[in-house]
């Protein structure tokens, strides 16, 4: 698992960094995109690598496993592109100076809401999976899934501006 998590940073890395321009350029949307199809394109394919290694499921438990992980997947990429949104929203505020309190207020509930939405949609695989296949195997699964979202998050978090590094803009 860790050896997969290092080849998936050296894709992340080298994909070049998210906020790589100066600050009074902010990225375009389109970067935003192209960064995140290809990281999600790569966690998938790792993931799927990773689940069938750590798993080690049998025909049968695959037969019933892999329809369900594809809605999950479905449902975890609407809660991934909620969160690709704030960005989006996030980045020219900040670079321009106009991110004021309010703007900061809503933008943490929303990032708290779409951690909220994800954290529920494992709850709900989670049982999917324990009855489809097993409990052992709902909790194998929320092990990968958890290691990946860490090293997602990992990988966001240090590409994220810190706040309060732009003074505000004057009124």
């Amino acid at each position: 698992m860790i050896g997969r998590l290092a080849g998936l940073a050296g894709v992340v890395f080298a994909s070049g960094s998210l906020f790589a321009q100066a600050p009074s350029e902010p990225s375009d949307a389109s970067e935003f995109q192209t960064y995140f199809q290809l990281l999600r394109s790569d966690v998938s394919a790792t993931k799927i690598r990773t689940i069938n290694e750590v798993m080690k499921l049998t025909g049968p438990e695959a037969e019933k496993f892999w329809p369900v992980y594809r809605k999950y997947e479905k449902e975890l990429t609407a809660v991934a592109e909620r969160k690709l949104a704030l960005i989006r929203e996030f980045a020219p505020l900040h670079f321009s100076g106009r991110l004021d309190d309010q703007q900061a207020a809503k933008l943490a509930a929303r990032w708290l809401k779409n951690t909220q939405e994800r954290l529920d949609l494992w709850k709900k695989y989670h049982k999917q999976i324990s009855k489809a296949v097993s409990p052992i195997r709902a909790a194998q699964f929320l092990q990968v899934e958890h290691q990946m979202a860490l090293f997602i998050d990992l990988n966001i978090a240090a590409e994220m501006p810190a706040l309060g590094t732009i003074k505000p803009a004057q009124k």
